[in-house]
């Protein structure tokens, strides 16, 4: 046990971003049935004693595809110089493409300038974090990511388009009133040759933000199934290159000896960990989460992890299982630091 002087916990917890739909939302869709849905979100992650919350990414919102969360398409369908019309040639084209076996076709036809358009993430923004009576994490996926996504028929490679991508991010990022906002890259763990350049794209929209910037990445989650393979040793460049206040790792469902790579970050670069499995439909208990965190820093010493998290986002779990995991992620922090 490492107790917290005057019971304030040192290290914070939070969630990844996203949540399970209600039922309810998508029974019967509306503008102001969204923001209900977004208050009980923020307000069940209150209630849990989650330090730093999140919207659930209920922003995302299609009610044409309720079963995605969103990740890709909301942000390249509005954006300009993306076509959405996809054909056999185009799919097949997509298909060839090095690490996406995952995904059969593309989210779009980059044809033109990536621009703009009409993506909005200021007002989705603002209306959540009304509702939040704790610090707000708004989240968003990074350029590189979304350039994996896109079938490029416009620019020289990937890096110029994730470049393009993220002058886009950036103009939007620069607007945004959050404590934190999170940049999800969750392909470059599976493909860490394109670091370099994936890097400089994130940097491009991480210095645009106001306030703290945070990394997601982790090795994808498709009906409890890892989608890629790879280790954060092949990262830790990557990691060290970033401009950012701090990580959030998958590290839950990862092999233990993988903290190691970690001594090795920045260490002006907070760290935040994994300790709720995201696969698994099970809850973990106070213990088990205070003796995941005991583990931790025992390897990588105290004061050096920031915060603790699930390993991804809950929106593939049923809601009643997603909450009995952040009421334990919180009293597994208090049970690990001694606050009653």
């Amino acid at each position: 046990m490492n107790t917290s002087a005057g019971g304030a916990a040192r290290i914070k917890t939070t969630t990844v971003g996203s949540y399970p739909l209600p039922d309810w939302l998508v029974a019967l869709p509306s503008e102001q049935a969204l923001v209900d849905a977004t208050r009980v979100v923020i307000d069940t992650q209150e209630q849990a004693g989650i330090d730093v919350v999140c919207d659930g990414e209920l922003y995302r919102f299609d009610i044409n595809h309720p079963e995605t969360n969103g990740m890709i398409e909301y942000f390249v369908r509005p954006m300009s110089g993306v076509r959405q019309e996809i054909g056999l040639a185009e799919w097949l084209d997509f298909r060839k493409a090095p690490g996406m076996k995952f995904r059969t076709r593309p989210s779009g036809v980059v044809e033109g300038p990536v621009g703009p358009g009409i993506l909005d993430l200021m007002t989705p923004c603002a209306r959540a974090k009304a509702l939040a009576t704790k610090p707000f994490k708004f989240t968003l996926t990074g350029p590189h990511m979304l350039a994996k996504m896109l079938l490029n028929n416009y620019y020289k490679d990937k890096r110029e388009l994730a470049m393009a991508i993220a002058d886009v991010l950036a103009e939007q990022v620069k607007h945004l009133d959050a404590e934190i906002v999170q940049i999800d890259e969750a392909n470059l763990p599976g493909n860490p040759d394109e670091a370099e350049w994936a890097a400089a794209a994130l940097n491009r929209v991480a210095d645009a933000a106001k306030n703290r910037v945070a990394v997601h990445l982790c090795f994808g989650n498709y009906g409890g199934q890892t989608t890629q393979k790879g280790t954060w040793g092949k990262l830790i460049d990557y990691l060290n290159a970033l401009r950012v206040d701090h990580i959030v790792m998958e590290t839950m469902r990862r092999p233990r000896e993988e903290l190691e790579a970690f001594k090795d970050l920045r260490t002006d670069i907070g760290l935040g960990i994994g300790v709720v499995d995201v696969k698994s439909t099970v809850i973990e208990t106070a213990d088990e989460i205070a003796r995941t965190l005991d583990h931790a820093e025992s390897v990588l010493g105290r004061d050096r992890i920031k915060y603790i998290h699930p390993d991804c986002g809950f929106w593939m779990l049923k809601r009643y299982i997603a909450d009995g995991k952040m009421r334990a992620l919180v009293q597994g922090r208090n049970r690990y630091e001694g606050i009653s």
